[in-house]
């Protein structure tokens, strides 16, 4: 366990495992940034396009979201569990990209 876990409670979350267990990525950037680059099998949905995007989501699977910083995807995390969604914030795509 680390110092964060320990002083905050935050736990450390396995990224590569989510994947290889079939978790959605789920990149909140617009589509220009999306198309200069992403994580190869991620979901293009901007975030102003999130909340009328559900279908496009599937509740059985554990979702990642991602965009540039963290910023963006944090608010689609907080929108999707909103919805009951079981959700991680990767943070930006190119950090995420190199924890899977």
């Amino acid at each position: 366990m680390s110092i964060l876990s320990k002083l905050f409670g935050i736990k450390s979350v396995d990224y590569k495992e989510l994947v290889k267990n079939g978790a959605m990525i789920v990149d909140v950037r617009s589509q220009g940034e999306f198309k200069s680059g992403h994580i190869k099998g991620a979901v293009n949905i901007p975030l102003p396009e999130i909340a009328n995007s559900l279908n496009k989501i599937p509740k059985n699977k554990v979702i990642i979201t991602c965009c540039a910083s963290g910023m963006r995807s944090g608010s689609a995390k907080g929108i999707l569990k909103s919805k009951g969604y079981d959700v991680h914030n990767g943070g930006s795509w190119a950090s995420l990209n190199s924890k899977i």
